[in-house]
């Protein structure tokens, strides 16, 4: 009786034992469920708070045209200023025409279409050269590259036959286009002049100085190179203090810095001449008009451009 009893103890410890193995092996396999991994042996990888496991990385905006021409790919520390400024354009208007709901929310490799030409129109004007001069909407003289296919045409008609008597007649009204951009020098050129009279104390270097340093009082009157829109004023471009930014046409902006007042608004038409802010030295070390010509975007050297004093 005494070995029976011993032999059941012996046997129910067994049993206890089995059954315990039995739940340790459930409780560990749980969690590998839970994360979604196989039933390898392989133990599960580490996951970050937060983290989607095996979810595909989300494609930049326009990452597809990165490197066409009439795109831009941000770099760190850009902005819609900034870029607008490397390229030639008004912000708002790459902001318009990719769609951006936020002006702030851009992304590092980004790409950005910075003409305003479409993308399908781009890629065909990229092959004639068309696409180094996009014609904006936002352009002060819009008007002229309709008037450029039209001598052509006149020009083809004094000889032909009587038939064609009623197009000859109508040749003379558009005949004199030709002379206006030959007048003005061609690709869009204009007459600047300074826009302060102070002395210069800096001048152009493209590694150090993008143009012109101006020297001057606090209050000086900081003059409209040409005519033009503003397309910028405000602060918010480091390193450039109280800034406007004036567009004259498809080629050219010039960019007038560390003013003290601003005297004209975003859109706004202005003269050549006219006063558009006041001398200062917002973001600089010294009172003095930081003064850059762009053509196309690339800051080029003033004394090309300004008539000699």
């Amino acid at each position: 009786m005494f070995v029976s009893r011993g032999l059941v103890v012996g046997f129910t410890v067994a049993l206890a034992g089995l059954a315990l193995t039995g739940c340790g092996t459930r409780l560990n396999k749980a969690p590998v469920e839970d994360r979604g991994t196989s039933s390898s042996s392989a133990p599960a990888p580490a996951v970050q708070p937060g983290a989607v496991v095996g979810a595909p990385i989300k494609p930049l905006p326009g990452v597809e045209n990165a490197g066409k021409p009439g795109y831009y790919t941000v770099k760190p520390g850009d902005t819609l200023i900034r870029i607008g400024l490397e390229t030639g354009q008004s912000w708002k208007d790459i902001a318009r025409w990719n769609n951006l709901e936020n002006a702030n929310l851009i992304e590092v490799g980004q790409v950005l279409r910075v003409t305003a030409t479409p993308p399908p129109s781009a890629a065909v004007a990229s092959d004639t050269g068309v696409v180094t001069r996009p014609v904006t909407s936002s352009s002060v003289t819009p008007a002229a590259p309709a008037s450029t296919p039209v001598p052509p045409a006149s020009a083809a008609k004094p000889g032909a036959s009587a038939a064609s008597g009623p197009a000859v007649a109508a040749a003379p009204v558009p005949a004199a286009a030709p002379a206006a951009p030959a007048a003005a020098g061609g690709d869009d050129e204009l007459a600047f002049i300074w826009p302060a009279p102070g002395s210069l104390i800096a001048g152009f270097d493209e590694a150090r100085n993008k143009g012109y340093d101006i020297s001057g009082k606090a209050g000086d009157p900081v003059l409209a190179a040409a005519d033009g829109r503003v397309v910028y004023a405000g602060a918010g471009l480091r390193g450039y203090g109280n800034l406007v930014i004036l567009k004259h046409n498809n080629t050219f902006l010039t960019a007038y810095a560390h003013n003290q007042t601003l005297l004209v608004k975003e859109d706004q038409a202005v003269r050549k001449g006219q006063k558009i802010a006041e001398m200062g030295n917002t973001d600089a070390d010294r009172v003095k008009l930081h003064f850059e010509i762009r053509r196309q975007g690339k800051p080029v050297d003033p004394s090309r451009y300004l008539p000699s004093r």
